[in-house]
């Protein structure tokens, strides 16, 4: 088993091993944050991949697209992430966590004792269980090694079936059509992003795609999927219609990564439960990023968020928790995407119970949404309206009441919109 070393130099937390169970951003934060915050102790920091942690939003877009290479993904340049003195072990799963003494075991049969441990083993991506989808070759969109083997599929007059509308799948879709491809996206739901976002945004989104070129199917279902002698497959829909493609991709969900957690006997539901400071019901242990469920406040409600913001901002507070810092991570629910020429943002989570005020057209090429309850905006979302978003996120953030008529004026600025 590997052993805690110590020279006697040092005392507290700088004696200690803090171990990091996930490469991802969520997990590089953490370790760059331990060293930011003066831990000089050991560090070791576990992926199953082979790449050092990266940033995920890039998959779907530059990297997709071959207009960036993987490592531009990087979260740290190689000098960087060397002078963080980690013990990297790279292509490494850990199998169990002894709770009781401390240490892991891992793919490698190697142990490991810890003294305080730091899970940021985010999600995978949701695969496909209709009859013939385990013979098809069935893309899904999650790691780098992803992106670099669906971009491969990626080239004019190929056809590709985008199975799910939600973010990833419209992602996916945009680029393939960018790089010439015929693009159809299923969608099982009667709009697009239908969990995620009210029904003026899914109009804007099917009306953006169908200008582009991109065929949108709504409350489809598939019963099938069958793979040709040729290589291409077919996908049999529950109307009895036929679709036939030479690509395909499964944008439909993530499934957290809580099977280590579960088994160790650490509260999940939907993923890791963690309090506001991130610890899980060890005290010794600490859950960020993907999988971890946290309480939020302006959700009312537990919830897990996947988003770039989230895998960053709970990655260093997972960290400071560890190292006895004071922490209270009750984040503004902040999520992105790009989409052709269009960057929607959404801050907070709008509510059927929330009034609308509307900046802008939905379908124009700049608008934004606001959703207030009485004179206090609650959430806000809006296309390529960046600079009126970061105004509404600080009064969303301050429960400062505005005036909804000059918030609803366009000529009126942000900063002249309060009550």
């Amino acid at each position: 088993m590997d052993s805690v070393q110590s020279n006697g130099a040092t005392a507290g937390l700088s004696a200690r091993t803090i171990a990091i169970v996930g490469a991802g951003q969520a997990g590089g934060w953490a370790a760059q944050t331990l060293r930011n915050e003066g831990f000089a102790g050991r560090i070791v920091l576990i992926g199953n991949e082979s790449h050092p942690p990266y940033e995920r939003p890039p998959l779907s877009k530059s990297v997709l697209a071959g207009e960036a290479e993987p490592a531009s993904s990087w979260l740290l340049r190689p000098e960087a992430f060397d002078a963080l003195g980690l013990e990297w072990r790279p292509d490494t799963r850990v199998n169990r966590i002894d709770r009781n003494a401390k240490w892991l075991e891992m793919s490698d049969g190697r142990t490991l004792a810890y003294d305080k441990l730091i899970l940021c083993t985010g999600g995978r991506a949701r695969t496909l269980t209709v009859p013939g989808a385990h013979q098809a070759r069935i893309h899904t969109l999650r790691t780098i090694s992803d992106a670099l083997s669906l971009a491969q599929e990626f080239r004019p007059g190929r056809s590709v079936a985008v199975i799910g509308g939600g973010w990833i799948g419209l992602e996916v879709a945009a680029t393939a059509r960018q790089k010439g491809c015929d693009v159809t996206v299923l969608e099982a739901q009667g709009r697009l992003c239908e969990r995620s976002v009210p029904p003026e945004i899914s109009e804007h989104l099917l009306g953006l795609h169908a200008t582009h070129g991109v065929h949108i199917r709504l409350g489809v279902h598939i019963t099938g999927i069958a793979r040709g002698a040729d290589g291409r497959s077919a996908l049999t829909l529950a109307d009895g219609d036929t679709l036939a493609c030479d690509a395909i991709v499964a944008g439909v969900g993530l499934v957290p990564n809580e099977d280590l957690a579960r088994d160790a006997g650490l509260d999940c539901d939907g993923g890791i439960i963690v309090d506001e400071r991130c610890s899980t019901s060890d005290p010794d242990i600490f859950a960020a990023g993907d999988v971890a469920v946290t309480p939020n406040p302006w959700a009312g409600r537990r919830m897990r968020l996947e988003s770039w913001q989230n895998a960053q901002e709970q990655g260093i507070a997972a960290a400071r928790a560890a190292l006895g810092l004071p922490v209270v991570y009750q984040p503004l629910p902040w999520f992105w995407s790009d989409q052709y020429d269009m960057n929607l943002q959404i801050y907070g989570v709008p509510l059927p119970s929330h009034r609308i005020v509307t900046r802008g057209m939905p379908g124009d090429n700049s608008f934004a949404l606001f959703y207030l309850e009485g004179d206090v905006i609650k959430a806000a979302l809006g296309a390529n309206a960046a600079r009126d978003l970061r105004f509404a996120r600080r009064l969303i953030e301050q429960s400062k009441p505005v005036d909804a008529k000059r918030l609803a004026d366009a000529d009126v600025p942000m900063g002249k919109v309060s009550a």
